[in-house]
């Protein structure tokens, strides 16, 4: 989702893979937005070196709402609560090209999220976290469809 699950890394992707190559691949996705009063937790993603909200993909099976909470603690470390739902998004701001040339289209659930315990970035996929309030992550390169799911978030 371009806040940089590789989807290469699922069993389940990469079966897909097998058979379509780097074609474009339709996944359900979960985003974590976690906050602090005025400030939300990003972090600068490996493969893209931008900024965006915590989140991944849905494996089979999975509920998104187990998924949010497994996708913040392989990427963070940390354990969170989740409060409810923010939103749903698509569409073209949801599409990511990898560096390995696999091609995702993401639809994802945004989470209202707490933290539990502290966070600690899997130096993997993760870069940095940083706190940011709202009107500083428009300075920050990151990925623009965060802009509108922060906007609901600040709404809710």
């Amino acid at each position: 989702m371009s806040s940089g699950p590789n989807a290469s890394k699922s069993d389940y992707v990469a079966s897909i893979r097998a058979r379509i190559g780097h074609d474009l691949l339709l996944l359900p996705g979960v985003t974590a937005v976690i906050r602090d009063r005025e400030r939300f937790l990003l972090a600068r993603h490996a493969h893209s070196g931008l900024w965006s909200l915590i989140g991944g993909a849905v494996e089979p099976g999975e509920e998104p709402k187990d998924a949010v909470i497994r996708e913040v603690r392989e990427e963070t470390g940390a354990s969170i609560a989740v409060a409810g739902i923010i939103g749903a998004y698509g569409g073209q701001p949801m599409m990511v090209d990898y560096p390995n040339g696999d091609r995702v289209a993401y639809v994802t659930t945004a989470f209202e999220c707490h933290l539990l315990s502290a966070a600690a970035p899997d130096m993997d996929e993760i870069l940095e976290l940083g706190w940011f309030p709202r009107d500083r992550i428009a300075e920050l390169p990151r990925r623009h469809w965060i802009d509108r799911v922060l906007a609901d978030a600040a709404m809710a």
